[in-house]
């Protein structure tokens, strides 16, 4: 089994967006029973809420149920028990660096390394922003977890019949 933890800032926006959408993409391709996602924010600003509704509407739109996820902020034991801790921008990873030990620093990566035709590392914030905004993030977000499971696949995860 591999455990991926997605991170944000908040984890309201972007890595809950995350979470569901390879969650939908790991079920599409027989794979959940290998695979143990969750996602976490570097800061506690919301922790225990719901995804922001513009997230949980974005992801609805595309047939993704995010509405019973919380918030929770990153703990310790998650570099412990993930295998690999994506993150959504430069910001989270300087934050990680900094709160992790050196241990577990190569368990990180920036979802979008997953995705290099879209030429950047940096998934854009959507929380300021309006409708659009949400859009845009969701799809180089499925673009990025697209791109994330032919990796797995070809690394590490056995295919179903």
């Amino acid at each position: 089994m591999i455990r991926i933890l997605f991170v944000c800032m908040g984890n309201i926006c972007r890595s809950p967006m995350a979470e569901g959408v390879f969650q939908k993409l790991v079920e599409q391709h027989g794979l959940a029973d290998q695979v143990l996602i969750d996602s976490a924010g570097t800061h506690a600003y919301h922790v225990g809420k719901r995804p922001d509704p513009r997230a949980i509407r974005t992801a609805g739109e595309r047939g993704i149920d995010l509405s019973l996820l919380q918030a929770r902020q990153v703990e310790p034991g998650d570099f412990e028990e993930f295998d690999l801790v994506l993150v959504m921008d430069e910001h989270n990873y300087d934050t990680l660096v900094f709160t992790s030990a050196k241990r577990h620093q190569h368990k990180l990566d920036y979802l979008l390394n997953y995705a290099p035709h879209l030429g950047t590392r940096n998934l854009p914030d959507p929380y300021y922003g309006g409708e659009i905004g949400f859009d845009r993030v969701m799809d180089m977000i499925e673009d990025a977890c697209e791109g994330l499971l032919h990796h797995l696949k070809e690394q590490r995860l056995r295919q179903v019949p």
